[in-house]
């Protein structure tokens, strides 16, 4: 049987809907989230800052791009490039209006109608990881 490409979202929600699969397991999975090593960065302690610390420096874009590629893609797509299942990280504002939108969400998650749409990661992911992602994300950046 051959479907129209555009009918194929409306033919997977159709089949997850009667096999009873939520929308945050088609998001997220049973998915543990992975470690990240930023042993090599500036330790920014406890307190939690407003502004990314990292912005342009080449070794918290090269953790965050690792970090992304193992936290964040499955969801936000390779590259930041959403395949339609969460945002388009590439889109986040840049500075200080970017930076304060990422770490409200990737620190609380997001929630809609009793819905996990995004786990949060505070508590499972550090600062420093947070940051380095934020600042991978500003490398890909698109308006």
């Amino acid at each position: 049987m051959t479907y129209l490409p555009s009918l194929r979202p409306l033919r997977h929600a159709a089949v997850m809907l009667a096999l009873g699969v939520s929308g945050s397991v088609l998001a997220h999975g049973d998915v543990t989230p992975q470690a990240v090593d930023t042993s090599t960065l500036k330790q920014l302690g406890t307190e939690w800052l407003p502004e990314n610390p990292y912005r342009g420096d080449k070794e918290a874009i090269r953790i965050g791009d690792s970090a992304y590629n193992q936290n964040c893609a499955r969801c936000h797509g390779l590259g930041g490039i959403s395949g339609g299942i969460a945002p388009d990280l590439r889109m986040l504002p840049e500075g200080l209006e970017g930076d304060e939108i990422f770490m409200q969400r990737i620190r609380h998650g997001a929630t809609r109608n009793g819905k996990v749409y995004m786990p949060p990661f505070e508590g499972i992911l550090q600062q420093e990881a947070m940051w380095s992602i934020r600042a991978w994300l500003e490398t890909v950046h698109e308006e």
